[in-house]
């Protein structure tokens, strides 16, 4: 288990390794406006969990659990920032920020009925298939019916 702050930086790099391909120190701490002192510190924490492949100056590649965790916080992120704005009808900007502090206090148990709720209000489908935010399988089968 890590900290929600190592997996902001896991997200992070995700999403950039996503965007450009291969991620830098140099680009992290440019995306979270931190240091690369800090950004180390965080990668070596990473890379004891065995999250990411690092060499110092080289570049940072996420293992297969470090993907499925940064996922799953993008997932999270995700249901609750749309619980937020299209059920509460809440301004995007509000949800926006409210779903950055929530997602770090939800557990998997709540985050996964909340996804059943919203699925369920916003009509996108039928989530009565024992869903589970650690389950890539069944976002795969959302997205396959949402086409």
């Amino acid at each position: 288990m890590i900290s929600k702050s190592l997996e902001e930086y896991l997200k992070t790099m995700y999403v950039l390794e996503k965007q450009n391909g291969r991620v830098r120190v140099t680009d992290v701490a440019n995306k979270m406006n931190c240091t690369k002192a800090s950004v180390n510190k965080a990668l070596h924490h990473l890379k004891d969990n065995e999250l990411i492949h690092y060499e110092t100056y080289g570049t940072i590649e996420l293992t297969k659990s470090g993907e499925d965790l940064a996922k799953k916080t993008l997932e999270v992120y995700d249901i609750v920032f749309l619980f937020l704005k299209d059920v509460l009808n809440l301004e995007e900007e509000e949800a926006e920020q409210e779903a950055e502090k929530i997602k770090s206090a939800i557990t998997d148990n709540t985050i996964n009925q909340l996804a059943k709720y919203v699925h369920q209000v916003l009509d996108l489908n039928d989530l009565n298939c024992d869903y589970d935010v650690n389950k890539e399988k069944c976002r795969n089968c959302v997205r396959r019916t949402n086409k």
